[in-house]
């Protein structure tokens, strides 16, 4: 279902849960939360320092009770942050096992980056792009 431009179903999707399948852990998995969670949070606070996300404070996780509508609310580039944040999670976690696999992904994450950032600062001036 979408609402207000995003999907409902991928905003209540536990942030944990996801980045675990994404990087290829079973999410019904625990021994290594604490370990994703921190790497979750490191992406959150590179977020908060480019400006994408609550203003308030860098969001941060704690559990797969957080979703990832709890994070960005109505704004409507919720699949390029959750592709970042597994990016950056499986960079840390579980790196590439080459130096090419490696530079390609951190050439992905600068370029969401700075995709991210444009689009959160046309999302904020209420204006969009695909709109003349």
């Amino acid at each position: 279902m979408v609402k207000g431009g995003i999907d409902m179903t991928l905003a209540e999707q536990s942030i944990l849960d996801s980045v675990k399948k994404v990087i290829g852990m079973d999410p019904s998995y625990t021994a290594f939360d604490e370990d994703v969670i921190m790497h979750i949070n490191t992406a959150f606070s590179k977020l908060f320092q480019l400006g994408v996300g609550p203003k308030e404070f860098p969001f941060a996780i704690e559990s797969n009770a957080d979703t990832w509508g709890s994070f960005l609310g109505s704004r409507t580039h919720i699949n390029m942050v959750k592709t970042f944040v597994c990016m950056s999670v499986r960079l840390i976690f579980d790196p590439p096992p080459t130096s090419f696999g490696i530079a390609a992904v951190q050439t992905e994450l600068k370029e969401m980056e700075w995709r991210l950032k444009i689009m959160d600062d046309t999302t904020h001036q209420n204006y969009d792009p695909y709109v003349l």
